[in-house]
């Protein structure tokens, strides 16, 4: 028999935590402005939409993969799809893809998908409880925002919800800026640079507990 000898080669990939949020800061950014009346118009937000907001969250999301990060894969490449999603749904309302799809087009139906979006978010916010504080109140703030434009979809108390939905995003916008940064700064430097607080340890030590009373 002939020995063969097997060489396993393990390939490092970058955390891709910083580009993912600094792609969600750039587009909440700008899409904020639109709803707080700072801007005009959503022509202009659909490039940040497509390029920050919807490639660069969905390259960060097929990196963690690699780490085998499921929390961070389903996260950024889930809302990288709802801006290319929301930025389609722009055009279609501004008639690029003709006047018949435009007079088809029930508003009511982004409603139910931004409904759809909070039920996401909701379930990946108790996710961001283990992962750190900033990125948890940034996922509390996207509850907020999918409230407002549910909301403002369906016209309920719409000044109000559309007012409410535009300084959630600013928030997330902010608050994602800031994970950006503490992610690339604190590895770059390999030290604490900008805090962003410990998980909360809920879910982790009740599993612990668990695991000790096994043990023993």
């Amino acid at each position: 028999m002939n020995n063969q000898n097997h060489t396993s080669v393990k390939i490092m990939t970058a955390d891709p935590s910083a580009l993912g949020l600094f792609g969600l800061a750039m587009v909440t950014l700008v899409a904020s402005s639109q709803k707080l009346g700072i801007t005009e118009g959503t022509s202009l937000i659909l490039p940040w939409a497509f390029f920050l907001g919807g490639i660069a969250q969905i390259i960060a999301g097929i990196l963690d993969s690699k780490h085998n990060n499921v929390f961070g894969t389903t996260a950024f490449t889930g809302y990288g799809l709802f801006w290319f999603g929301v930025g389609t749904t722009w055009m279609i309302q501004m008639g690029a893809f003709g006047e018949n799809l435009l007079a088809n087009a029930d508003s009511k139906q982004l409603g139910v998908a931004f409904i759809g979006y909070l039920i996401f978010s909701l379930f990946m916010t108790v996710g961001a409880i283990e992962t750190h504080k900033v990125l948890f109140f940034i996922f509390v703030f996207i509850d907020f925002l999918f409230i407002g434009l549910s909301l403002s979809s369906f016209d309920i108390m719409y000044e109000f919800s559309h007012m409410f939905a535009g300084i959630s995003e600013l928030l997330v916008a902010l608050l994602s800026f800031y994970g950006s940064a503490a992610a690339v700064l604190n590895t770059h430097f390999g030290q604490v640079v900008l805090p962003v607080g410990k998980p909360f340890g809920i879910f982790k030590k009740q599993n612990e507990q668990k695991k000790g009373k096994a043990v023993a």
